[in-house]
């Protein structure tokens, strides 16, 4: 009798199918309703089997897309620079490497593992005005880093549309893990100001 108490008391804590546990350092990481169609910004984060779709608007900012093609859940991430020195802090979703270790996280607790997952990156256009004599832009940067983070997880990547100087809106289908990257016209809109800071 005691064990089957433990059992249902555990069980209690376990996070509902399709919505992992939201660790402490959450604010960024976004709930959604089952059936909505959630929008990130840049710095959020999302994973799960609930809403029906994300989407996103890029311009030197990198979105990575994640989606389990036998369990149908998945996720996004829109990050605005790809690392920092973060002795200390609590993690944040600005940083490429902070998201994406927040997604594998996130998978790890719904029984996955990385390598399941198809993935899909975009983003990470050229801001800088022209002319402009820096040598390596964020865009450039947030691309390393993206292509980085996917070797270093083993996702299997399945799309990619990078630089140049367009903006582009990405969205992933949670249902069917269809992925709709659409290219804007004209320039990508201007840096975000953290990114402006850090240059």
């Amino acid at each position: 009798m005691a064990q089957a108490r433990q059992r249902v008391a555990s069980a209690r804590q376990q996070p509902p199918t399709g919505a992992p546990a939201k660790p402490a350092y959450s604010h960024w990481i976004l709930d959604g309703r089952p059936g909505e169609n959630l929008v990130l910004m840049p710095g959020q984060m999302h994973f799960g089997a609930q809403v029906a779709s994300l989407r996103t608007l890029l311009g030197s900012c990198v979105a990575v897309t994640l989606w389990h093609p036998q369990r149908r859940i998945g996720g996004m991430c829109h990050y605005l620079l790809p690392s920092r020195p973060r002795a200390g802090l609590e993690r944040d979703g600005r940083y490429g490497e902070e998201a994406v270790e927040a997604m594998v996280e996130q998978l790890q607790r719904m029984g996955t593992a990385p390598s399941d997952y198809h993935a899909h990156l975009y983003g990470g256009a050229d801001t800088m005005p022209e002319g402009s004599t820096l040598k390596f832009s964020v865009g450039e940067r947030n691309i390393e880093q993206g292509w980085t983070l996917i070797d270093r997880y083993g996702f299997q990547l399945q799309g990619v549309d990078v630089g140049e100087d367009v903006p582009r809106t990405v969205t992933l289908q949670l249902g069917s893990g269809e992925v709709d990257m659409r290219r804007g016209v004209g320039k990508a809109p201007p840096q975000h100001p953290l990114q402006r800071q850090t240059r």
